[in-house]
């Protein structure tokens, strides 16, 4: 018996870009020249093997070949080239609703997806009411899915393809819906599905979840294998990969290098403005009276990089660059940080750290650097900046930008409530007399 679960060889995935139908036609009846057409590689001679109770992730940016590889190894598409080796049962999560029939109640398709995984009517059967209780929806399963909330959707699916034995476990993004309760259960069950020595392979932009769960991670980009190896480097390599720092991205270490070499030399008008290297919201809510503007801004992590991913205990900085068009007196900079929800979580200005600028003049140029500790728990939060003031005893925004841009907080330790209190526990036993 193989000690490999998974072994995926050599596989790519080309997909031929037609921009018309008579395209389609003719290469089908191979009239078409070589090259005629242009091709996408999906996948580039990706190869990686997990092994039987590994717990293996993957991770890259959007479009690096994350899904296509999991459909391929479950046999929801079929790889132009290279081999896949399949050693036990799997059961996938792939996309919220892979495999449901939207007009069939939540019981049938319960028995649907369990008899595509090969089981008899008497083990679903056997097996439908932990299915059931995991699920939690109620008298909804007997309702069409078409029905159903994304979350009860979710519910019924992860109780389907976790509750059925299987021995190999392939999870695609599908616990980002759902409640935080229904996501502590399923990831418990991750943990007792590890205990069991099963295989799971897991891919996630949820990087706290990559670091806690995975015992080795791969990295893609564009297709190609970046890495792989233990969580911690990985996670790492991806941080600097979302901001263009890898090998592979040779104007990516050009821009950075330029933008390093335009601070060191002390330039005002860098070419390469700090923010170009963060993905800026496009639903920013922006306003003011215009008479400051926020020019540049920058989030720099423990290790001195321009990166919106932080490890949580790192000390980190925030740096917001303004351009006063107007004289103004004592301006007022600010930094705050909101959860997915819209929830203020934390905040400073430099009113509040006693920081004050004084008489400023039109044309100074001021930046504000708000260095501090992230003990903000694992997940997503929005990043908001901007200048105010006091005139004539009313408070103005010269500029704000809300929601700028996402900050993510990688952790392999969350405690309960929206941060962490950094606490020393200790356990001490007292003897009976």
């Amino acid at each position: 018996m193989s000690e490999y679960a998974i072994r995926v060889k050599d596989v790519s995935k080309v997909y031929k870009m037609y921009n018309r139908a008579l395209e389609r036609l003719k290469d089908a009846f191979g009239w078409l020249k070589p090259g005629a057409v242009e091709e996408y590689r999906a996948l580039n001679h990706v190869s990686f093997d997990v092994k039987k109770g590994e717990a293996l992730g993957i991770i890259g940016v959007n479009g690096s070949g994350k899904s296509t590889v999991l459909k391929i190894i479950t046999g929801v598409l079929s790889q132009t080239e290279g081999d896949v080796e399949i050693d036990g049962r799997i059961s996938a999560l792939l996309e919220l609703g892979a495999g449901f029939n939207m007009e069939y109640t939540g019981i049938q398709n319960v028995y649907l997806n369990g008899t595509m995984c090969g089981f008899t009517k008497e083990e679903i059967d056997a097996r439908l009411q932990e299915i059931l209780d995991f699920a939690d929806i109620g008298d909804f399963v007997n309702q069409p899915v078409k029905s159903y909330s994304s979350g009860m959707f979710v519910r019924l699916a992860f109780a389907v393809a976790i509750n059925i034995e299987p021995e190999i476990l392939i999870v695609d993004e599908a616990l980002s819906v759902g409640d935080v309760f229904f996501q502590a259960k399923c990831y418990k069950k991750f943990e007792e599905f590890k205990e069991q020595g099963k295989t799971l392979l897991f891919v996630s932009h949820d990087l706290s979840s990559i670091a806690k769960y995975c015992d080795r991670v791969v990295v893609l980009n564009k297709g190609d294998k970046l890495a792989e190896g233990n969580p911690k480097d990985m996670v790492a390599l991806y941080k600097r990969l979302l901001v263009n720092q890898t090998k592979s991205s040779q104007e990516g270490k050009a821009l950075q290098a330029q933008a390093s070499a335009s601070e060191d030399s002390g330039e005002k008008n860098s070419k390469v403005l700090w923010k170009s290297h963060y993905t800026i919201n496009p639903n920013v809510d922006e306003y003011g009276t215009g008479k400051a503007e926020i020019i540049d801004f920058a989030i720099i992590d423990g290790n001195g990089q321009y990166s919106n991913c932080i490890e949580k205990g790192t000390r980190f900085q925030v740096k917001s660059k303004v351009l006063f068009h107007e004289a103004i007196d004592n301006p007022i900079f600010t930094c705050s940080f909101k959860n997915v929800k819209g929830d203020t979580i934390t905040g400073t200005n430099t009113m509040y750290e006693h920081k004050n600028p004084g008489l400023v003049q039109a044309g100074d140029e001021y930046v504000a650097t708000f260095e501090q500790d992230m003990y903000l728990q694992g997940g997503e939060y929005l990043l908001s900046i901007s200048c105010t003031g006091y005139v004539d005893g009313g408070f103005t925004a010269y500029h704000r930008l809300y929601d700028v841009c996402t900050i993510t907080v990688v952790s392999d330790k969350n405690t309960v409530g929206f941060y962490d209190m950094n606490s020393t526990v200790t356990l001490e036993k007292i003897e009976s007399q």
